[in-house]
């Protein structure tokens, strides 16, 4: 189901680098045409941010991202950066001589 992947982390993924890209690409083309693309980029770009799916209203689901998940059966979370391993910058620790 759509809703169901637009809920996911993949999914909020998605949402944010599209948005993202309305937006630096609206801005860049530097006319009214443009900013009005920039304008629209806006919505995916924060309602995946503060996890929101207004498309889920379209179909009488909650638009709350935790609430909608709970209500499909998915009962994962989907926190934008869990699973995100940082590298070390030191594979061995320093030792003085």
């Amino acid at each position: 189901m759509l809703v169901g992947f637009l809920a996911s982390r993949p999914g909020r993924w998605l949402r944010i680098v599209t948005g993202a890209g309305m937006v630096v690409g609206g801005l860049a083309a530097g006319s009214s045409r443009g900013s009005a693309v920039a304008l629209v980029g806006l919505g995916p770009l924060v309602a995946a941010t503060l996890d929101w799916v207004p498309m889920a209203a379209l179909f009488g689901l909650p638009v709350h991202g935790p609430e909608l998940r709970r209500e499909l059966g998915v009962f994962e979370e989907a926190s934008l950066l869990e699973g995100l391993h940082r590298p070390s910058m030191r594979e061995v620790s320093p030792t003085l001589h």
